[in-house]
């Protein structure tokens, strides 16, 4: 049991030396365009449920 947990710690850190890691800048970037997107879907629902909030207030 010991030598195949061994050789899992060891394949995966092979493994991870393989990784091409994004730099600072790009990671900076996308994380940048994910909260801006978020914000952006979130006003969208905000709008939308208004609207739809105030129609079913004059229907009722």
């Amino acid at each position: 049991m010991l030598t195949g947990l061994r050789r899992y710690f060891f394949e995966s850190w092979a493994e991870l030396k393989k990784v091409a890691w994004p730099t600072r800048q790009t990671v900076i970037r996308l994380t940048i365009l994910v909260v801006a997107v978020s914000v952006a879907v979130g006003i969208y629902i905000f709008v939308l449920d208004r609207i739809f909030n105030t129609l079913v207030d004059q229907v009722i």
